[in-house]
C-alpha cells in the first residue's frame, strides 16, 4: 500500500477540521473515567447513539462503580438494558463487570490490555477503552473508521484487517489518539456515511420483525414478570413449538433464562 506522508497529513486535516466544527456532545466524551467510557462502548455495540444517552445516564446513576455494577442483581441488570436490544450484550456487561472487579481489583485499563480473559470485550472495545480513559497512542478500527479508509484512499473493500490497521497506525496523530478517533466517529458517522459512500458495511443488521431477536426480547419481557411454561410462552410470542425451543435453549445456554419444573424463568 504506497500512501505517501502529504496523503495523510492532508487527511488528518479533513478529519480534524470537520471535528472541530461539527463534533457531537456526547456524555461519556465528558469523563475519562474507564468504567463510564467500558460502559458506552458496551451500550453502542449495534445501537444508535440517540437511544444510548438516556440509557447511559440511567446506569452511571445507579451504578456509578464497576464495583457496584458486579454486584448488581442480575434481573435488574436485564430490566435496565430491555430496550437497548441484543440482550446477550446485558449478560456480557455484567459478566465484564464481576471479572474486572474480581480479577483485576476493579483496575479496567489494566484488564483492557487483558481483554481476552474479559467476557464480551474484544480487540477494538478494549482498545477503545484505552483510547478514550487515558489517550493511549494506540488505533483500532471499528465499522465507521474502516469505510472512512476504504472511502479516502480508494481502496478496495476486501482489504485485510492487517493492512487496515497498518494504515490505522500511520495516520494516527501523536499524543492525540482520543481526539482523533472521536473525530474519526464523527466524520463517518455524519458525513462519510455508508449511505453517501456505497460501502456496506462487513455484517449487516438482520430485519427486526419477526426474527429471532424481537422473539428474545418477548419471551424476557414475560420472564421478567413472572415464569412461564412453553406454552404459556408459544401463547405470547404465537410461533411454533420447534423454533420456541430452540430460541429457549439457546437463552439458556447464553445465560439469560433458566428452566425448573417446567417453567422458564431469569437466571438467578
Amino acid at each position: 500500500m504506497n500512501i505517501s506522508d502529504q496523503q495523510i497529513r492532508l487527511f488528518q486535516e479533513k478529519v480534524l477540521s470537520f471535528y472541530t466544527q461539527h463534533g457531537r456532545d456526547l456524555p461519556w466524551r465528558k469523563t475519562t473515567d474507564p468504567y463510564k467510557i467500558l460502559l458506552s462502548e458496551m451500550m453502542l455495540q449495534q445501537t444508535q447513539v440517540s437511544r444510548v444517552i438516556e440509557y447511559y445516564m440511567q446506569w452511571i446513576e445507579r451504578w456509578p462503580t464497576v464495583e457496584s455494577l458486579a454486584e448488581a442483581p442480575w434481573k435488574d441488570v436485564l430490566k435496565a438494558w430491555m430496550g437497548l436490544g441484543y440482550n446477550r450484550r446485558a449478560v456480557h456487561v455484567h459478566q465484564a463487570a464481576q471479572t474486572i472487579a474480581n480479577t483485576f481489583a476493579g483496575d479496567i485499563l489494566q484488564a483492557m490490555e487483558h481483554y481476552e480473559k474479559v467476557p464480551g470485550i474484544g480487540l477494538y472495545t478494549s482498545r477503545a477503552v484505552r483510547i478514550f480513559a487515558s489517550n493511549a497512542d494506540i488505533v483500532t478500527v471499528d465499522t465507521n473508521i474502516r469505510r472512512i479508509f476504504i472511502h479516502e484512499f480508494s481502496l478496495p473493500e476486501n482489504i485485510s484487517s492487517k493492512e487496515l490497521w497498518s494504515l490505522a497506525e500511520q495516520c494516527l496523530p501523536k499524543d492525540q489518539s482520543r481526539t482523533w478517533h472521536n473525530a474519526l466517529m464523527d466524520y463517518g458517522a455524519l458525513l462519510m456515511t455508508s449511505r453517501k459512500t456505497g460501502i456496506r458495511p462487513l455484517t449487516m443488521q438482520s430485519k427486526f420483525e419477526g426474527s429471532d431477536r424481537q422473539i428474545r426480547g418477548m419471551i424476557l419481557r414475560q420472564l421478567l414478570q413472572c415464569s412461564s411454561s412453553l406454552e404459556e410462552l408459544k401463547m405470547i410470542t404465537k410461533i411454533n413449538t420447534s423454533r420456541l425451543q430452540k430460541i429457549l435453549e439457546k437463552m439458556i445456554q447464553e445465560g439469560l433464562i433458566s428452566l425448573s419444573n417446567n417453567r422458564y424463568s431469569i437466571q438467578e
